[in-house]
């Protein structure tokens, strides 16, 4: 059985526009971090091979200290390491992969044709190859032909599509006619399940931490054990060091601060958060000071949003002789005569009662 990790999409030193520089240069900081989880993680595991799909850095433009960093990473990891440079990271003269000495375990592919790495001590050969720019129109399995015994892998940057692409296109009827028993790919940020086109398995890991609203939610790697008849498992593994959150707070009748409390995690996190809210709030003015106060000591970087409407006057009509004025005075009574508990529910009822009535949507 082999064991290893497939990672990719690392997007060393990114730029974080959306964040402030103080904010930015700690990001980018734990980015780097990111490495010394990966290392501890297939020292736990005691992976044999590593799979690193391209996109490690976002761009040419790189500080020395990053790559020394990953090299240094890679050299303390007694694995062998496949990497395929991606469309953010092409393989060129000016590339981070062709400065400095690469650890001795350490593979680059460096051409866009199909290279076949023999690694009789693990019983696979590994195929890879690279961008040498950012646009790669061709499948990166274009020419691929097997060789030699065991296990047939894969280590590719490319967009799993039947559509034309800038991205390497790679079509599932391409992986079924590979005879790979296992793709690693890299390019998009959201991971995958594992996946199977005739009898080769393939997956995206996705991202290993996101960087913007766009990859929110838990990121990290996969660990994976591939058997001598090509069976193939998948574990995720969240290597992340914060998340991104998206949040639509609804009011829903409550006010401002319940609503909040309800969705609020249970204890500080580094994590970065937008919050929506949303629904009829209670005063004429919304208290944003508030609720920031409430929040900010959750999260590293917190914006609130107010796309709520002002408060709406549920007893105007209530001297009307219509059937709208008999419902408001009937439920005027009943919340009269309503123990405390029971006027939240009241009040919702006549909501959704002066909506039916006026023809309106229904309250959220």
């Amino acid at each position: 059985m082999l064991r290893f990790l497939h990672a990719g999409d690392f997007h060393l030193d990114s730029p974080f526009s959306a964040l402030s520089p103080r904010q930015a240069a700690k990001a980018r900081e734990g980015q780097r971090e990111l490495l010394s989880r990966l290392q501890a993680l297939a020292l736990q595991k005691k992976v044999d091979l590593i799979f690193l799909t391209g996109d490690l850095f976002d761009g040419e433009k790189v500080y020395p200290e990053t790559v020394e960093a990953l090299q240094s990473t890679l050299e303390r990891i007694p694995a062998k390491v496949m990497i395929s440079p991606g469309n953010h990271d092409p393989y060129t003269e000016k590339s981070p992969y062709a400065r400095g000495t690469w650890p001795s375990n350490v593979h680059i592919f460096r051409d866009s044709r199909v290279e076949a790495v023999p690694l009789p001590e693990l019983g696979c050969t590994v195929y890879g190859s690279a961008f040498l720019e950012s646009i790669r129109l061709s499948s990166p399995l274009e020419g691929l032909t097997l060789s030699g015994e065991g296990l047939q892998l894969g280590c590719f940057h490319a967009d799993v599509t039947k559509k034309p692409s800038r991205y390497g296109p790679l079509s599932p009827e391409e992986i079924a006619a590979s005879g790979l028993h296992y793709l690693a790919l890299g390019h998009v940020h959201a991971r995958s399940e594992r996946l199977q086109a005739g009898k080769s398995y393939y997956a995206y890991p996705g991202c290993p931490e996101g960087r913007g609203f766009d990859e929110t939610g838990e990121k990290g790697v996969y660990y994976g054990t591939i058997e001598d008849d090509g069976s193939v498992t998948l574990d995720f593994i969240p290597i992340c060091l914060r998340q991104y959150h998206s949040l639509t707070v609804e009011l829903r009748g409550q006010s401002e601060e319940a609503a909040l409390q309800a969705i609020l995690p249970h204890a500080p996190t580094g994590d970065i958060c937008r919050m929506v809210f949303r629904g009829e709030r209670r005063e004429e003015r919304f208290p944003l000071e508030a609720l920031y106060a409430l929040a900010s000591p959750y999260y590293e970087s917190l914006t609130l949003y107010d796309e709520t409407s002002a408060p709406q006057n549920l007893w105007a009509r209530e001297k009307e002789e219509g059937l709208c004025g008999l419902f408001l005075r009937e439920m005027r009574r009943q919340l009269e005569q309503a123990k405390e508990d029971e006027e939240e529910t009241i009040l919702l009822a006549v909501r959704f009662g002066l909506a039916a009535l006026e023809g309106r949507e229904e309250p959220q």
